[in-house]
């Protein structure tokens, strides 16, 4: 695939952070299968946060934490090598704290990969804090990996759309659904009840406007059918009030479900709406999040 062709992205090195936690070791095992099938290296990343710790930490404190670091990033290394053998792994062994670390190592076009939650450098990923705030405030995408452990592969990759904004990024979404021979289901939702109250609630006009929805969808998928002729690519609608509920029930039945995340005008506040939130608390596969070109501030 020509990667200057439009919604085809260049896919990096994938960039993971571990800490010797279970999750976070899942993480690293996820994102090695990300890189060999991108047939991109595996970067491992460890937080030994030492910038802040050297200012009262004693030196044989120091040691330990070096000392760790670096057995648990050769045997990080040694097991996603198990696995492909012909992946080039490497390992980092970061000054800084979990959030600096991984945004200072990732390139332009890399995927940063984390667990749900973790222990040490990475010790509040349970997305409340550290791990909000690499999905959050990350201008690459970044996976959250979530799920059972070992879970059988659907054969879908799920992205869940608002409107035409999200056109700057489902490129990230087909060319995953791409990479692992899996269907693309472009999923938006529809809520009937938020025009309840006006002359659209006649239901001649509701399904007029769902219509109207549906070619919507069917206008935002045509430049990916174009673009990645031999992609598989669904679109649903799915109608409710719950747009977060929605997607976490979708993600029993995907293998992957990428969200796009807003910018806030000149960096300020967080990226993530609450649907996101929601959504990389409670699903049931891993979550992508791809960062949203221009200043659209667009919940989601």
């Amino acid at each position: 695939m020509n990667t200057d062709t439009p919604g085809a992205p260049d896919l990096g090195t994938v960039v993971v952070g571990v800490d010797g936690s279970a999750p976070a070791r899942r993480a690293a095992l996820w994102a090695a299968a990300e890189a060999d099938r991108r047939r991109r290296p595996l970067r491992i990343v460890y937080a030994a946060d030492l910038d802040r710790l050297t200012l009262f930490a004693s030196a044989e404190a120091i040691d330990h934490i070096h000392d760790t670091g670096r057995e648990l990033l050769l045997e990080t290394a040694q097991a996603a090598q198990e696995r492909f053998l012909d992946l080039t792994v490497v390992r980092e062994l970061s000054r800084k704290d979990p959030v600096s670390a991984l945004h200072i190592s990732a390139g332009p076009h890399d995927t940063i990969v984390i667990g749900n939650r973790g222990l040490g450098g990475f010790g509040t990923l349970m997305l409340g804090s550290v791990g909000l705030e690499v999905a959050a405030r990350s201008r690459l995408p970044v996976v959250v990996v979530r799920g059972e452990p070992d879970a059988p592969d659907t054969g879908v990759v799920t992205a869940a759309v608002r409107g035409t904004a999200d056109r700057d990024w489902l490129g990230h979404a087909a060319r995953e659904a791409q990479l692992r021979k899996a269907t693309l289901r472009v999923l938006s939702m529809w809520n009937p009840l938020a025009h309840a109250g006006s002359m659209a609630t006649m239901l001649d006009g509701l399904d007029e406007m769902a219509r109207e929805h549906a070619r919507r969808m069917e206008a935002l998928a045509e430049p990916l059918r174009r673009a990645f002729p031999s992609l598989t690519l669904t679109t649903e609608m799915a109608s409710g009030t719950s747009a977060a509920g929605v997607l976490v029930e979708a993600s029993h039945h995907t293998d992957v479900l990428v969200m796009g995340a807003r910018r806030r005008p000149m960096g300020l506040g967080p990226s993530l709406g609450h649907v996101a939130h929601a959504v990389l608390h409670h699903a049931h596969c891993p979550v992508l999040i791809v960062p949203r070109r221009g200043g659209n501030t667009e919940e989601a």
